[in-house]
C-alpha cells in the first residue's frame, strides 16, 4: 500500500491569513461581501466565486497555497439584544 503525503501549507500561507486577519477591518472598506485571495500580504484576486478567485490568483501569482476568505458587510451578524 503506497501511502501519500499530506502537502502541507508553506508559512507564507499563514502569514497572508495572520495579515487579513489584521487587516480585516480595511478588507470590509473594499471587499464587502466578496471573496478575497491573498498572497504576498495583499489582495490579488476577489469577486462573486471562490473557484475563479482561486483560478484567477493561481494563474497570476504561480501560487499553489493561497488563502481565501470571504469578507463579511457586518449586516450578517445576528444580535442577541
Amino acid at each position: 500500500m503506497v501511502k501519500k503525503m499530506m502537502e502541507l501549507e508553506p508559512k507564507e500561507y499563514f502569514e497572508d491569513i495572520e495579515w487579513a486577519e489584521s487587516n480585516y477591518s480595511e478588507l470590509q472598506k473594499e471587499f464587502r461581501n466578496k471573496w478575497v485571495a491573498i498572497v504576498g500580504k495583499k489582495v490579488v484576486a476577489f469577486g462573486d466565486s471562490i473557484k475563479r478567485i482561486r483560478e484567477d490568483a493561481r494563474k497570476k501569482t504561480g501560487v499553489k497555497h493561497i488563502p481565501i476568505l470571504f469578507v463579511e458587510s457586518g449586516s450578517n451578524i445576528l444580535s442577541t439584544n
